[in-house]
């Protein structure tokens, strides 16, 4: 008998297959507080408990997904990608179902309730796109009772379905946890952890304590007072005892009807978002354990004394617990606090025991909760790194690695290092200028928002990232008429800079001819000279800095330039990396490309380091030191010499995360 109302299944994801065209399974993450059936992220399933890539080890995948996604959103399904012909697609379905069940029930607890789960189908031997998934769907987890999905929508602005009506919430928790145990026996110590761990999961919920909600986007000065809940004004067990009658003061019943719309009174435009690190809704919980309330009814205090049996050791472990939760603004505020917040506390508490308990004594770890919102997902994922090693050591690659795998994320891109990390701390009005949040006061990617380049049904194809431009007299060093190469490196450096590749400084002239004096490239009398370099020298010094190999594309004339634009297009959508052009005595940074391969006619987006001014990004853009140029403009001007060879160094990405 199949489900008798038909639910429709909203596609939220931009990429919602990450198994590409290889058997295995993935989880299919939505929220309770979003319409309809709506998927928000899939995860790759990673843990099997055999060969099989279709058997998940739920443990496993239960521990890393409850730290992993914050609450808010949970496991709603599975996509199961096969190549199996003799199997049908709802024996395949049941089994997708089955593995989310058992996953919930590890997860969240046993019940379903009304829960729509649902078990996705795609055969490799039918097709390799998200169009060809066969969606069902189950109530109460019943496998006896599936119907495939008739509704699927793939929405185009998945920001807006989520953001527009939610929002996000930070709750930090710093804890000193003190732990007594016998120098005798060291196992003592483990006994401790776990009675602390237990003592902080009772405390989040002791009626004494005081959750205070705040708007993080307001001024202090103005905006709702900040609200504040204690344990007594969550809503009470499900089941209380009969005859039972649970009396409230006024206060305490206005408090149980605020939601988190209190704290926001303009209707959220979602047509301009760019990040939720910044235009998301956002909420603070603090926690407070020290009792400012008195008991409801006297008692004297007491204290207990436990001798010591043996010689006692004292071991202080620190966390910083930092949770991120999604709720939509009409949840109840004792709602959010009681069934995200505490629960998302509790979550990663247990998840830094479980990393840190096998190296308590042996090396104290420094586990600390990150957050990232890498491009694709809609959603923070939450990841807790060791910060006693260096990201480059092999255990944090190859952890991050696993994260890249998980999220479908490419492998030659550092997008899940600290400094990926997303900020939602800083207040609402008062931005922080991405320009200058390592201290750089240079331009930060100005060729955005220039006009098209007039190729008449071209493609356009760009630098992938943001750059500072580099160009001559800059922090005051004269090098105009020699130094227009080494601006081109230190833009290119300072990509690699800005994607997280290297945390080495943008090296001055200086350094950069020493470098090429110590690879015995150059003599020492190079050192402070103003000698011309070209894209040789600045591959050396990539590799000696950076550990970054480069191409080199010789033509012997500027009028061949055009020729290349096939092969210059293919590296802005592989490598997105800042390509310098030097010829005769000139050099540039290239940016993208403008190209009609039918027609052959092109653009260049070429940012020029001859730039002599001060950083106004008007002045540059209208006088074309960053522009689209045209290998020969309508006045039949040739931007490129035909006179004289052209080098055209493109770096390359290296293959790290």
């Amino acid at each position: 008998m199949g489900i008798q109302n038909d639910v429709e299944i909203r596609i939220l994801c931009r990429k919602l297959l990450i198994l590409k065209k290889e058997a295995g399974l993935q989880w299919l993450i939505a929220s309770p507080f979003l319409p309809s059936v709506s998927i928000v992220s899939t995860l790759r399933c990673l843990h099997t408990t055999s060969d099989d890539p279709l058997s998940p080890h739920l443990p496993k995948e239960s521990d890393e997904i409850k730290s992993l996604i914050p609450k808010g959103f949970e496991v709603i399904g599975a996509v199961i990608v096969h190549d199996k012909t003799e199997l049908k697609l709802e024996k395949i379905a049941r089994d997708a179902i089955s593995a989310v069940t058992n996953l919930r029930k590890i997860l969240y607890g046993d019940g379903n309730g009304d829960q729509v789960l649902i078990g996705a189908v795609l055969s490799l031997n039918n097709g390799s796109g998200e169009r060809d998934l066969e969606f069902f769907i189950s109530r109460t987890g019943n496998l006896r009772n599936l119907e495939k999905a008739s509704t699927v929508v793939y929405e185009t602005q998945p920001e807006k379905q989520v953001w527009e009506k939610g929002c996000i919430i930070r709750c930090e928790l710093p804890l000193n946890l003190p732990l007594y145990y016998a120098s005798n026996n060291p196992k003592d110590v483990e006994d401790a952890y776990a009675r602390a761990i237990e003592v902080v999961e009772h405390k989040l919920r002791d009626p004494q304590v005081a959750y205070i909600i705040e708007a993080q986007s307001k001024p202090s000065t103005s905006g709702p007072e900040p609200v504040i809940i204690h344990g007594t004004e969550l809503e009470p067990p499900a089941e209380l005892p009969r005859n039972v009658i649970v009396l409230e003061t006024a206060e305490e019943s206005l408090l149980k009807s605020i939601t988190c719309s209190y704290f926001f009174v303009e209707t959220k435009n979602i047509s301009s978002f760019t990040s939720v690190e910044e235009d998301a809704d956002k909420l603070l919980v603090s926690v407070m354990f020290n009792r400012s309330r008195s008991n409801l009814k006297p008692a004297a205090p007491n204290a207990e004394f436990y001798p010591a049996m043996a010689e006692a050791k004292l071991l202080v472990v620190n966390h910083k617990l930092e949770v991120l939760a999604y709720a939509t603004k009409d949840l109840l505020l004792t709602h959010m606090v009681s069934k995200l917040i505490i629960p998302g506390l509790v979550d990663q508490l247990h998840s830094l025991k479980n990393k840190i308990l096998p190296d308590l004594l042996v090396q104290h770890p420094r586990l600390r909760p990150y957050h990232f919102i890498p491009s694709g997902l809609v959603h923070p994922v939450t990841v807790l790194y060791e910060l006693s090693y260096g990201e480059t050591e092999m255990k944090q690659v190859e952890a991050r690695r696993s994260l890249h795998l998980r999220l479908g994320l490419p492998f030659d891109r550092p997008l899940l290092r600290i400094a990926n990390a997303i900020n939602i701390s800083s207040v609402k009005g008062n931005k922080r200028d991405k320009s200058n949040q390592r201290g750089s006061s240079l331009l930060k990617d100005v060729h955005q928002g220039i006009p098209s380049s007039g190729v008449s049904g071209g493609s356009i194809s760009l630098i992938q990232g943001s750059y500072e431009y580099y160009h001559y007299l800059h922090d005051g060093f004269d090098d105009s008429g020699w130094g227009c190469a080494y601006r081109s490196l230190q833009t290119i450096i300072s990509w690699f800079r800005q994607q997280h590749y290297t945390s080495i400084g943008v090296p001055s002239h200086r350094e950069i001819q020493q470098a090429l004096v110590e690879i015995g490239d150059k003599d020492p009398s190079f050192i402070g000279s103003r000698e011309w370099i070209g894209a040789i020298e600045l591959s050396f010094v990539l590799d000696k800095l950076l550990g970054v190999s480069c191409k080199v594309i010789n033509v012997r004339s500027g009028a061949e330039l055009p020729e290349k634009c096939r092969e210059l297009a293919l590296h802005f959508e592989t490598q997105g990396t800042p390509i310098m052009i030097g010829g005769g005595v000139l050099a540039y940074t290239l940016l993208g490309v403008d190209y009609n391969e039918t027609s052959g006619d092109c653009a260049f987006l070429i940012l020029d380091p001859h730039y002599t001014g001060n950083d106004d990004i008007k002045k540059i853009v209208n006088g074309g030191w960053c522009g689209w140029k045209k290998a020969v403009d309508s006045k039949g001007k040739h931007f490129f010499l035909h006179d004289k060879f052209y080098n055209l160094l493109l770096p390359q990405r290296p293959n790290m995360v």
